[in-house]
């Protein structure tokens, strides 16, 4: 049976600083967006496009922190069991989407995070380990991760405490 220290080291899977899980960059454009030539959410130059393998396992410490990106990613759900995906939107409204193979009850093996967003996702509780990708147009750049603050999140979201509060790190 597939495990997650089998993927960890097929994969050469490494720590995600301050978001969490394990990932490994899969593709990296060579080409870059000149700053000037972006909208203003941006900082900097960017590469043309990005893409990750992302892992989430049952430890504890294993979930994507809630945050908020530039560009709009594109998640893809390849093995495991199921992701829970956060979203809480500008407006007020949130949205959970199950990420997973059993697509005809209503979960997704791809889906789209807007621009803007603030996301974060773990195991569905009892599961063991996901592994899924995501990529993005513009590239990832290291400026565009702003991380979320869980009490302005919870102030702004007070119907999703469970979730922010399971998806959050506090300060050191």
């Amino acid at each position: 049976m597939l495990t997650s220290q089998d993927l960890i080291r097929h994969f050469g899977l490494q720590p995600l600083p301050e978001e969490g899980g394990l990932y490994t960059r899969t593709y990296l454009s060579t080409e870059t967006i000149p700053a000037g030539h972006l909208p203003p959410r941006y900082v900097g130059s960017h590469p043309f496009g990005s893409a990750i393998l992302y892992l989430l396992t049952a430890e504890p410490d294993s979930f994507s922190a809630l945050h908020q990106l530039p560009t709009d990613e594109v998640y893809h759900f390849y093995l495991g069991d199921p992701v829970e995906l956060l979203q809480l939107h500008p407006d007020g409204q949130s949205r959970v989407v199950m990420l997973g193979q059993d697509v005809l009850n209503g979960q997704y093996i791809q889906h789209v995070v807007p621009a803007g967003i603030w996301q974060g996702s773990r195991l569905k509780p009892g599961g063991r380990w996901a592994l899924l990708g995501t990529t993005m147009a513009p590239g990832y750049a290291d400026q565009d991760y702003l991380p979320g603050d869980r009490r302005a999140l919870l102030a702004a979201f007070p119907q999703q405490e469970a979730l922010i509060k399971a998806l959050t790190r506090l300060p050191a």
